[in-house]
C-alpha cells in the first residue's frame, strides 16, 4: 500500500464489550495526534460504555439529576449532557478533515455535521424508521413507534482538533430509557428520547451496524473492516 492510500484509509472497528469511557477518550486522544501526523489511518469506532453521564463545553448544572449516582464526566465536545449505557451504539469518528470525503467538502465542520445526520437518517431508513432533524435542536428526531410522540433518537457530539475530527454520534438501539431521565439532554426539556427497540423488537445491535456501515459506505465510500 502506497502511503497516500494509507492516509485515505478508514478503519471500521466495532466492539462487542462496553469500553470504560475514560478508556475511550485515551485512546481516541492517541488516533486523532497519530492521524495528524499521518501515521495511522482514519477511523470510525463502534463501542457501548457502561451507564455514565458526559459534559459537553455548553453543559450547564441544573440540568444534571444523576438519582442513581452514575460517573460523570468532562467529554470536552460540543453540546450539553448526553448518556452513555448498555444498548446504546456510541460512533466515534476519526477522519482527516483536511480531505474531502465523498461529498463532503475539505475544512468545513458545518457540513460535517450535516453529513454525520445524513448517515443516521439513512441508516435508520435502512431499518424502516422515518427520521429527520429540527432547526435549533441538535440531533435526529422521530416519531416514537409506540407513543407516536415526537423524541430524539440519536444525539451528536463532535470535537476538531487540528482538523481531525473525534466523538461522534449515538444511536439509541436498546438503552433503559429510563436512565436519560437523570439529565436534561442536550438541554432540551420538552422531547423525550427513543430507541430503535420501541419500533421493531428484533432490532439489535448487529442491525443497527449493518446500517450504519451500508449508509457509510453508499454515503463516503468504502472502508476497511478491523478483524
Amino acid at each position: 500500500m502506497v502511503m497516500t492510500q494509507f492516509y485515505e484509509e478508514i478503519i471500521w472497528q466495532a466492539d462487542g464489550i462496553p469500553c470504560p469511557y475514560p478508556d475511550a477518550l485515551d485512546f481516541m486522544r492517541q488516533q486523532v495526534d497519530a492521524i495528524h501526523q499521518q501515521k495511522a489511518p482514519q477511523r470510525i469506532w463502534l463501542t457501548e460504555h457502561p451507564p455514565l453521564y458526559t459534559a459537553g463545553t455548553s453543559a450547564r448544572p441544573e440540568d444534571l439529576i444523576n438519582p442513581h449516582g452514575y460517573p460523570t464526566f468532562e467529554a470536552g465536545r460540543g453540546g450539553q449532557w448526553t448518556y452513555h449505557g448498555p444498548g446504546q451504539r456510541i460512533a466515534y469518528v476519526m477522519l482527516d478533515l483536511t480531505r474531502p470525503h465523498g461529498p463532503l467538502p475539505a475544512r468545513d465542520v458545518r457540513a460535517f455535521v450535516q453529513m454525520l445526520e445524513r448517515w443516521l437518517i439513512m441508516s435508520l431508513q435502512e431499518m424502516n424508521i422515518d427520521a429527520f432533524t429540527r432547526e435549533g435542536r441538535i440531533g435526529v428526531w422521530c416519531f416514537d413507534g409506540q407513543s407516536g410522540l415526537e423524541a430524539k433518537i440519536a444525539a451528536l457530539g463532535i470535537r476538531v482538533t487540528r482538523w481531525v475530527s473525534w466523538h461522534g454520534i449515538s444511536l439509541n438501539v436498546s438503552p433503559d430509557l429510563s436512565d436519560f431521565e437523570g439529565i436534561i439532554p442536550c438541554g432540551i426539556r420538552d422531547y423525550g428520547v427513543t430507541s430503535l427497540q420501541r419500533f421493531n423488537p428484533s432490532l439489535g445491535m448487529q442491525e443497527a451496524d449493518a446500517a450504519l456501515l451500508g449508509s457509510w459506505t453508499s454515503l463516503f465510500g468504502p472502508v476497511s473492516q478491523s478483524s
